[in-house]
């Protein structure tokens, strides 16, 4: 294979060119912080819980003939081994050093390499002795999947390093998976797709036609029940009706996302213009009636998958992180294909508030479900053990199935190739962090731009340009829809002000080394509401600041107080808390709303809880200033309850003076106290 640009995802059609990790560097602020500590504690951390829980180990035993006794895990923890390797091997390239990250993909290699049979086949749940024959359980089996993530690892090293012992055995396992599921073979698909995206990536590294095809093959047989029917229904894994005939992505969230991600992969390599529009209007239709505020994607616990439409319990939101992770990839390479903006829209609201969201401050714990509403203080897991329950009440550092930890890792270390792209007329910025770029336009002349900001806590971004051609290019800024309502101001390198709408700013000129654009954007705080056809939070309201979503915590309550009691008045603008809103690394501050506290007794906590609609229902409220904080910050300040819709307060009920300001702040908790 030859070296190919640092990229995760390289199409070679589509109306934007991504920029490789080579090209971009994150140097400071929000994002900066959570890739180092996703370099130096993240990775490390998983390499060692997958050891010490056997799951490195079964790659051994599956070499030394003893698989059958020694296995330890789920039949899919191959794939997690795979997503650690890929990881690495993107934050070694994103460093440009990353010795220390090449001898542990090495080891790991080296490990791996022998449970390899000759034919190119790699599993250690299957096909061995005393084990259940090779894809003998395609519904839930797991091995294209796991030989899928394998291949995406492969290509990782090849991107970043050049060919390697690792990209060997990923491709013979794709050239095996050709063999046995092409024309004339298997005529079946994997209950998890995951491989179609694969297949694509390694056709475009290696110019190969059979692997693209493969994966065109793959796409096509969805939704022909192949697969036997569960007791969810075929569509739970997506085999109840082709991805060209479908209106909505439903079933279980991540492999309806992997598959409509793996489908525009192949629409945009064989120019298959109505699979393109097909994953659009599933994109769309999704977006509108079966995503939480957060981005976060999934409201069912039993089978971690899509509601029906308005369906979108906060209490009972799953919204696993793996999805989130598969909604950004999503959402990437529908805006890769079309150029438009509110695919970025998307993939920032739920980097912001999934991704960011799931692990903790030191990297070392993770959330695998995202609720937006905790009813009850949550009990701090065992750091001896991982935990059985992906609905963890607080972050676990390990889980029985941990497809979370090693995702929101691979994702972190590719996270430069998120932020801009580039086109025969110039540069487009979608996502805002302090960063360096270096790219090439068209004809090969080369630009630089240097982006600094206080975002997400601020709206403030200035590009600097370092390099320019001696003609005039264009730099392409998103004005993120949240937006919309709010003023937005544009300055050019002349000093002219002006305002912009939601969408991509375009300036255009002979820029000169030291040039600047500066973009304003209305970062305050702003009440959020519902669609009503959304039953679980009708009567309430949100806060959002930027591209945060804020909650409540009972940690900023005065004792004896849980989020149940909290009442809100949106008449009152939100207003930014008594802190500064912007910390260390630009993750956000507090926000106070108008509103009040609601008492609760043992009486009416045990009587009938309905009552006759004319009867006061907040007469002991005591009124007060509401503090929220990110969500993306929930939990980490140990066992709490929480909520981001939050009750609004009947007319009359509680004193509205003008502002949050006015209001009697004597119950708030010491912000010193609090650590916040």
């Amino acid at each position: 294979m030859a070296r190919s640009s640092v990229l995760p995802v390289a199409p070679t059609r589509g109306r934007l060119r991504p920029l490789g990790l080579d090209e971009v560097r994150i140097t400071g602020g929000f994002w900066a912080r959570r890739r180092h500590i996703n370099a130096t504690a993240t990775l490390g951390h998983c390499r060692d819980w997958m050891e010490r829980v056997g799951w490195t180990g079964n790659f051994r035993a599956a070499a030394e003939g003893r698989i059958q006794q020694d296995r330890r895990g789920r039949e899919f923890t191959d794939a997690d081994v795979y997503k650690l390797l890929e990881a690495m091997a993107w934050e070694a390239a994103g460093q440009g050093a990353g010795a220390s990250l090449d001898a542990e993909v090495a080891a790991l290699t080296e490990a791996i390499a022998p449970a390899q049979r000759p034919d190119g086949y790699l599993n250690t749940a299957f096909g061995g002795p005393g084990q259940e024959p090779r894809y003998s359980d395609l519904e839930w089996g797991h091995e294209l999947y796991c030989h899928g993530y394998l291949v995406q690892a492969g290509v990782a090293q090849t991107r970043a390093r050049g060919e390697g012992e690792l990209a060997k055995i990923a491709r013979r396992a794709a050239d095996h998976v050709c063999a046995t599921f092409g024309r004339g073979g298997i005529e079946r698909v994997c209950g998890h797709p995951e491989i179609e995206m694969a297949l694509v990536e390694l056709a475009r590294l290696t110019g190969e036609q059979r692997y693209l095809d493969q994966a065109a093959l793959f796409v096509d047989r969805r939704g022909h029940g192949t697969l036997a029917d569960p007791e969810f229904g075929r569509a739970y894994y997506q085999d109840d009706m082709p991805v060209l005939d479908a209106t909505v992505l439903r079933g279980h969230a991540v492999r309806a996302l992997y598959l409509a991600a793996g489908a525009v992969d192949v629409a945009v390599e064989t120019g298959d213009e109505a699979l393109l529009a097909a994953v659009v209007r599933q994109w769309e239709a999704t977006v509108a009636r079966r995503t939480y505020l957060t981005g976060g994607m999934g409201s069912h616990h039993r089978d971690e998958a899509f509601g029906d439409d308005f369906v979108l319990p906060p209490d009972r939101a799953y919204s696993e992180t793996c999805a989130g992770v598969a909604s950004v990839m999503l959402s990437w390479r529908l805006l890769l294909a079309t150029g438009e903006p509110r695919f970025a829209d998307l993939a920032e609201r739920t980097l912001f508030n999934v991704i960011a969201t799931s692990p903790s401050d030191d990297g070392r714990a993770f959330f695998y479900a995202n609720t937006l509403h905790r009813r009850r203080r949550g009990t701090t897991p065992s750091t001896d053990t991982d935990s059985p329950r992906a609905e963890s009440s607080l972050r676990a550092p390990w889980f029985a199935v941990s497809c979370c930890p090693t995702n929101v890792a691979r994702t972190l270390a590719q996270l430069p190739g998120y932020l801009a792209t580039a086109d025969d007329h110039g540069v487009q910025l979608h996502q805002y962090a302090d960063s360096e770029i270096t790219t090439s336009l068209a004809g090969g002349d080369g630009v630089a731009l240097r982006v600094r900001t206080d975002y997400p806590s601020g709206g403030h971004a200035v590009v600097r340009i370092g390099r320019s051609p001696d003609r005039p290019w264009t730099v392409s800024l998103r004005v993120p829809a949240w937006t919309a309502g709010a003023t937005t101001w544009l300055v050019d390198p002349d000093g002219t002000r002006r305002v912009v709408a939601p969408g991509m700013a375009e300036v255009t000129r002979v820029f000169r080394p030291g040039d600047e654009i500066r973009l304003e954007l209305p970062v305050v705080p702003r009440w959020t509401r519902a669609d009503p056809r959304i039953d679980a939070i009708r009567g309430t309201a949100a806060v959002e600041r930027g591209p945060l979503v804020y909650c409540a915590e009972s940690v900023d309550l005065p004792d004896g107080y849980e989020v149940d009691a909290i009442r809100v008045d949106p008449s009152a603008e939100p207003m930014d808390g008594p802190e500064e809103p912007d910390g260390p690394d630009g993750a956000g501050g507090t926000v106070v709303v108008a509103g009040g506290l609601v008492a609760h007794s043992e009486a009416t906590d045990t009587a009938w809880p309905y009552e006759p609609l004319d009867r006061p229902l907040a007469a002991n409220a005591v009124r007060t200033g509401i503090v929220l904080v990110p969500y993306h910050s929930w939990a980490g300040r140990g066992p709490s309850t929480m909520r981001v819709w939050l009750p609004i307060a009947e007319p009359d009920r509680i004193s509205r003076p003008g502002n949050p300001e006015e209001h009697d702040h004597s119950a708030e908790p010491d912000r010193n106290a609090t650590g916040r």
